[in-house]
């Protein structure tokens, strides 16, 4: 199984090049920007024509969610315009894609978890630019999933985790918000769930897959108040950095873009569907603070 994956920086793509080595059937192809730009068509072609993949997983994404306030266009050119170039390209050689989404194309605003048949109502330019992107992949693509994730961290990349224990090293105090509550998720984990399924998804037709939209995110709920918690917790049983954390609400921390207050992800059909159940948040937690406390 040849995996092309859409980008290079990101966290679940850097995690599925990781994981790769240690499946013997898989070959992943992490392109970045200068191979593939995915934003042009000729870019797309070239690449598939060099690769012959399988599976194409599209992880590239412009995520900087408050600097799409004032740079739409090239938000929706990334996430929606390119994204439909990408699934356009594969759909042309009956090649599925795995398209990776946000729980920001929920407004946030439901008390209890998310379900895909949730109507969306992002209240971000980042949350419309991935809601049109998902409409865009599943028109031009029928051989699709979409990848409803939230609050992503790993060892690599720019995420929670690692700003937690930046400050952690040099404040005895931090200050987080403790209103918002989602489903933390860890890259590797994610990028577990990734390969199974590209592996039962490789090769089906059009009217064989069960094609569509799913949630996949860690398993449990918190606030960003509890992660951190769990963060020092688990950094000071190994002699890392930890401080203590002082609750705030979301109207004390005003960003640019709105956060869902609601980001928590109900991912049963994806575990009806394909048996994939990704861990307990916690555990994801145990093993990136591991890895970065102890290098």
């Amino acid at each position: 199984m040849r995996l092309l994956i859409a980008g290079w920086q990101g966290q679940v793509a850097r995690g599925l090049v990781e994981a790769a080595p240690a499946c013997p059937d898989v070959t992943a192809c992490a392109v970045g920007r200068a191979a593939l730009d995915i934003c042009s068509a000729r870019s797309i072609e070239r690449a598939l024509a060099q690769i012959e993949p399988s599976i194409v997983i599209n992880s590239a994404a412009y995520t900087a969610v408050d600097k799409a306030e004032t740079d739409a266009d090239r938000a929706f050119a990334l996430n929606r315009d390119g994204a439909r170039l990408l699934a356009d390209a594969a759909a042309r050689r009956g090649i599925p894609i795995i398209h990776i989404s946000t729980d920001y194309v929920y407004d946030g605003r439901k008390v209890s978890s998310y379900v895909e048949d949730d109507a969306p109502g992002p209240a971000t330019v980042f949350g419309r630019s991935k809601l049109e992107g998902e409409a865009a992949v599943r028109h031009a693509n029928p051989k699709h999933v979409i990848l409803r994730t939230a609050w992503v961290f790993s060892p690599t990349g720019r995420n929670f985790v690692k700003t937690m224990l930046a400050q952690a090293a040099e404040h005895e105090r931090v200050r987080v918000v403790d209103d918002q509550r989602g489903s933390p998720t860890y890259a590797p984990h994610l990028v577990a769930a990734i390969l199974e399924l590209a592996r039962q998804l490789s090769g089906k037709k059009a009217d064989e897959g069960p094609w569509g939209v799913y949630h996949a995110a860690g398993t449990g709920t918190t606030t960003w108040r509890g992660l951190a918690e769990e963060v020092f917790r688990r950094s000071a049983a190994l002699g890392g950095p930890a401080a203590e954390v002082e609750p705030i609400l979301s109207a004390d921390y005003p960003t640019p873009a709105q956060r869902p207050a609601n980001s928590q992800l109900n991912c049963a059909k994806l575990e009806r569907t394909f048996g994939l159940r990704l861990p307990e948040w916690q555990a994801g937690v145990a093993e990136c603070v591991e890895r970065l406390v102890r290098g």
